[in-house]
C-alpha cells in the first residue's frame, strides 16, 4: 500500500539486515515516525504499549522479536524467556500465539548462528506469507464487493461499512477488512467507505481514514453510534470488519462495538462480513463469549484523548471527571449467527464449524490445539 506515493509494509528490516523497522501508529494520523526496533525488549513493549497493532501485524513483530532474541542470545533459556516475554504483551490476538509458537517449534532442534540465523529467515517468511495470504483475501473479497456493485446496477459505488482498523497498517500488507476494498479500488470498482472512529483508541479516525485517504479509496469518517441510523436508510450496503481471534465455529472477536454494529446489520437485512487469515482461527475453543479472553486496558484511553490543537501542538486532554471510575474492555465476541460469512485466504465460507472445515479440510478429525 502506498504512504505519500511510495509502496509501503508496517513492518520491514532495516537496511543493516538486522534491526526491525515499523510504523509508530499510535503518532498517526498526525506524524508519520518509523521506529527501530533492536532487541526483544523493544519489540515487546511495541506490541505492549500498540506502536503496532493488529493481529497480524502483532505475529509478526513477535517474529522479529524472537530473532532479537536469538541475535543477542541463542541459548535455550533465552528462547524460552523470549517466548514468556512476548506472549505475555497482548492476551487476545490468537496470532501472537501462533507466530512465537510456530517460531520456537523451528528453532528448538537448532543450536549457534543456526539458530539466530533460521529466526531470521522464518520471521521474513511469516511476513511474505501475511502478504500472500491478504492479497488473496482481498481476491476472495473482491467477488462479493462485485456483486453488490452489479445489485446497484453498475452505477453507483458500493457503501462499505467498516469498524476499528484492518487495514495494510493491521498487517504486513494489504489487510484484511480492507483488503477487498483496495482491491476492488485498483480493479475499477467504485466503493465509498463508512469509517466509524472506533473508541477509544480512535483507530479507525487515526488509522483507517489515514491509510484509506493516503491509497486515494473514497471514505466519510463517522462517530461509532452512526451505523445503524446509515444501515436503516439504504446507505451501507455491506459491513466487513476484521478479527482477532475467530473460534472454531465461528464466533468473532474484534475491537469493542463490533457485536453492536453486527445486531444493527442482522435488523437492517445487511450482509455482515469478517475478513481473516487461518492463523486467527482459535481450533482450541468454540463459544467466544465464554473462552475468549476479553483484555481490559488503561482507563485513561477512555478518560483521556489526544490530538493536534489548532496552534499545530498534540496535546493530550481530559474528557471525563477526575473522580470517575472508569471500565476499558478492548474487545468484544459477535456470535456466528450473526455473520453473514468469512472471508479467508482460502475463500468464502458460512461462520460456523463446518463451513470452516470445509475450507481448513486438516482440521478434520485432529486434536484441537
Amino acid at each position: 500500500m502506498n504512504v505519500e506515493g511510495k509502496p509501503t509494509r508496517s513492518i520491514a528490516l532495516a537496511d543493516d539486515g538486522w534491526a526491525a523497522v515499523i510504523i509508530d501508529q499510535t503518532r498517526l494520523p498526525h506524524e508519520y515516525v518509523l521506529r527501530r526496533l533492536e532487541n526483544l525488549d523493544e519489540a515487546a513493549e511495541a506490541i505492549r504499549d500498540m506502536w503496532v497493532r493488529g493481529a497480524p501485524l502483532i505475529g509478526a513483530t513477535a517474529a522479529y522479536g524472537l530473532a532479537l532474541a536469538m541475535r543477542a542470545d541463542t541459548s535455550d533459556r533465552n528462547l524460552d524467556r523470549a517466548a514468556e516475554v512476548l506472549l505475555a504483551t497482548r492476551p487476545t490476538a490468537v496470532n501472537l500465539r501462533w507466530a512465537v509458537e510456530d517460531m520456537t517449534a523451528r528453532l528448538r532442534p537448532l543450536a549457534g548462528p543456526a539458530r539466530a540465523a533460521a529466526a531470521y529467515a522464518r520471521a521474513t517468511e511469516i511476513c511474505e506469507e501475511d502478504v500472500a495470504t491478504n492479497r488473496s483475501i482481498g481476491d476472495h473479497g473482491l467477488d462479493l464487493i462485485r456483486k453488490a456493485w452489479d445489485a446497484r446496477g453498475g452505477e453507483k459505488p458500493v457503501n462499505i461499512l467498516t469498524h476499528c482498523n484492518a487495514g495494510w497498517l493491521a498487517t504486513v500488507d494489504w489487510g484484511t477488512a480492507l483488503a477487498p476494498i483496495y482491491r476492488a479500488h485498483e480493479d475499477g470498482v467504485p466503493v465509498h467507505v463508512w469509517v466509524d472512529e472506533t473508541r477509544p483508541r480512535n483507530q479507525g479516525a487515526s488509522l483507517t481514514a489515514w491509510e484509506l485517504g493516503q491509497h486515494g479509496v473514497p471514505h466519510t469518517l463517522v462517530v461509532d453510534n452512526v451505523g445503524g441510523h446509515l444501515m436503516q436508510h439504504g446507505l451501507v450496503d455491506l459491513c466487513i470488519t476484521g478479527t482477532d481471534r475467530t473460534t472454531a465455529r465461528g464466533d468473532v472477536c474484534n475491537k469493542i462495538g463490533t457485536y453492536l454494529k453486527a445486531l444493527a446489520a442482522h435488523d437492517n437485512g445487511v450482509p455482515f462480513y469478517v475478513g481473516l487469515p487461518g492463523p486467527t482461527i482459535d481450533w482450541t475453543i468454540e463459544d467466544g463469549v465464554a473462552e475468549v479472553p476479553i483484555e481490559q486496558r488503561d482507563g485513561r484511553e477512555v478518560s483521556e484523548i489526544t490530538g493536534r490543537t489548532a496552534a499545530g501542538a498534540i496535546e493530550t486532554v481530559r474528557v471525563a471527571p477526575a473522580d470517575s471510575p472508569v471500565a476499558n474492555y478492548a474487545f468484544d465476541v459477535t456470535p456466528a449467527r450473526l455473520v453473514t460469512g468469512l472471508i479467508t485466504e482460502r475463500g468464502v465460507c458460512p461462520a460456523s464449524k463446518e463451513g470452516l472445515l470445509s475450507l481448513y479440510p486438516e482440521r478434520h478429525n485432529r486434536p484441537v490445539g
